[in-house]
């Protein structure tokens, strides 16, 4: 797809977009390409094979909904989902911290608040926009599998598949975690302020006492029957053995931790006694795992490129491999350029049919090649070449749906070299939205993968069941191997979408993403085509039902009633429900900037 930018290595700038003059030399090529070589394409489409292990339909269950007021600021605004984090993450702001520093301080608190999501014990992928240099860097702070993990991880003697709970609750699913070094190099890299001062909230909390929220108490509640694998863990969520915490609670193993990292930042977390007692805890559970202090030690996060593509002359840009979420949003977002949902309007429902048969056609693409490109040959950025998404757009029509989706072959890819994957994945997970006075912009999404993780604690906090994003089979049954299958020191499939939207002057427009596991996708998709195509007010179009299609069905959340009928007619087969999403949101609108939360958790925008 059209990227109008320089990138090296991790770093991309944006540039503004002549967007008349470059559709118009878009449409001319692809005219010329499509008489030249659209037989070609058409010759390569093939059918991809699904595999999935049986997981819940969603990672975090759905709770009460709070209705949500868009804040405005001139200066800077920080949106997570706690008002606590929040509040955290605006002190530093208001101190003249950057948005690394505010985003990091948000963290720390949010691991010991909102532990069913995401902290030490997790993985996130981040986005940070240095406006000074006009750079966008991303960094991928995945959890990687044990050097001596192999692909049947999740297989029993018998060769049969594990349940997914018996294979994520424990420590057999715990990745090395990738959360405290990117705090760390974020600070590195961007901090203004004294590292030392942004964990004195969450020290204070972990000391004094937080509230637990109605939502915590409610998925503990729901998740009663896991905790019984660790009886550490299972005590300090559930004091007399049966009902969960309520009211105000410390977590002073948690301080612990966070004074060790305030004095000596990752060191004792990777390779000294924080990294001894996470390897302990992991082999010694009763479903043992296979990290090693020599997996701790080896770990990095990585710079990579960001991926990026036009739309509407809007330059849309997100995390690369091995999160499928940015390609993913893209391919879908190319495909949708070739019809008018402008004209068509945010109440249509045959707007929200293309965006489903596009997303189908995304996510067709998705479980065929995207898995971690250090250890697999993927497409990548060939599947945003335009005339292979209007080659894919042509598969969609108005009156019908599509009822297989193959996934495609972009020109200049060899199929043949491709390990074949149909896994579709969900996780625990929270967003971040930062921007400060320096017109810095910050987009993190972390996660611990299914809510509370693995139910194993240690010094305080929860480990990941991240490794259960890989595939749980090795092989397709057809002699092809599956991408994103288990290797020691590979990072499993993510869908996790951090995104910033840059205009067509190549300044930041708006910066989003969502927790929700694979329905992330979706979730960022319809608030980005809500900004650009509709016109939407932020807090109006967070607020709005989700409509999304993750391959196999059409999903609606409650609220959408109105579109079920027409879909139905079209011949989607649907999903009616809730969902519980965790979007959070900053708009630039002028001169203004504009926050907005997720009425469906617990999340709040503060800014200045």
């Amino acid at each position: 797809h059209s990227i109008y930018a320089i990138k090296l290595h991790s770093i991309y700038r944006p540039k503004p977009v002549n967007a008349s003059k470059n559709k118009e030399f878009i449409h001319i090529m692809t005219f010329f390409l499509r008489n030249l070589k659209i037989w070609l394409v058409f010759l390569m489409i093939s059918a991809g094979s699904a595999i999935a292990q049986e997981r819940p339909l969603a990672p975090e269950i759905a709770t009460n909904t709070d209705q949500k007021q868009a804040v405005t600021g001139q200066k800077f605004m920080a949106v997570t989902a706690h008002p606590e984090a929040t509040n955290a993450a605006y002190k530093i702001l208001e101190q003249g911290g950057s948005a690394a520093d505010a985003g990091i301080a948000a963290q720390l608190v949010l691991g010991l608040v909102e532990p069913q999501s995401s902290g030490l014990g997790g993985g996130a992928f981040a986005l940070y926009f240095d406006a000074k240099d006009s750079l966008l860097y991303t960094y991928d702070a995945r959890e990687t599998a044990p050097q001596s993990a192999g692909p049947y991880l999740f297989q029993k003697d018998d060769g049969e598949l594990m349940g997914f709970f018996d294979a994520a609750i424990g420590g057999r699913a715990v990745g090395v975690p990738g959360v405290p070094k990117l705090l760390e190099q974020l600070h590195e890299k961007f901090g203004k302020a004294d590292w030392k001062l942004l964990f004195n909230d969450a020290i204070a909390f972990a000391e004094d006492g937080f509230i637990v929220s109605d939502r915590m108490n409610t998925m503990l509640k729901g998740q009663h029957q896991y905790f019984g694998i660790d009886t550490k863990t299972k005590l300090f969520f559930f004091p007399d053995g049966s009902h969960p915490v309520e009211g105000t609670i410390n977590n002073p193993d948690y301080a612990l931790t966070l004074r060790d990292l305030q004095r000596n930042k990752t060191s004792n977390f990777y390779s000294g006694e924080i990294a001894q007692n996470i390897v302990q805890k992991v082999r010694e559970s009763s479903k043992r795992g296979l990290l090693s202090t020599e997996d701790l030690q080896d770990y990095e996060v990585i710079e990579r490129e960001a991926v990026c593509g036009n739309y509407r002359g809007y330059q849309v840009c997100s995390m690369g491999q091995p999160s499928s979420g940015g390609l993913t949003l893209l391919i879908a977002l190319g495909i949708l350029e070739n019809f008018d949902l402008m004209a068509l309007g945010d109440d249509n429902p045959q707007s929200y049919h293309l965006i489903a048969e596009a997303s189908r056609l995304a996510f067709a693409d998705r479980n065929h090649y995207m898995a971690d490109p250090d250890f697999v040959a993927t497409p990548d950025t060939l599947l945003l070449q335009d005339i292979y998404l209007d080659v894919r757009a042509q598969e969609i029509k108005n009156d019908s749906v599509i009822r297989y989706a193959n996934h495609g072959i972009p020109l200049g890819w060899n199929d043949e070299k491709q390990m074949k994957d149909g896994t579709v994945k969900d996780s625990g997970t929270t967003h971040m939205t930062i921007v400060d006075q320096y017109g810095n912009v910050l987009s993190m999404t972390s996660s611990i993968e299914f809510a509370f993780g693995s139910h194993l604690m240690v010094n305080g906090f929860l480990l990941n069941n991240q490794l259960t994003d890989f595939s749980f089979r090795a092989s397709d049954g057809k002699g092809n191997k599956v991408a994103n299958r288990v290797q020691g020191g590979k990072r499993p499939r993510s869908s996790m979408a951090p995104v910033i939207v840059f205009d067509p002057d190549g300044k930041p427009f708006m910066a989003l993403g969502s927790a929700g596991g694979s329905r992330i996708i979706g979730y960022v998709l319809q608030r980005i085509i809500a900004a650009i195509d509709w016109s939407m007010e932020l807090q109006a179009s967070i607020d709005a039902p989700h409509l999304l299609h993750r391959g196999k069905k059409l999903e609606v959340e409650k609220g959408g009633e109105q579109y079920v009928a027409p879909l139905k007619d079209l011949g989607h087969e649907l999903y009616f429900g809730e969902m519980n999403s965790g979007l959070t949101a900053i708009k630039f609108e002028d001169g203004n900037i504009i926050g907005a939360a997720n009425p469906r958790r617990d999340g709040t925008a503060m800014g200045q």
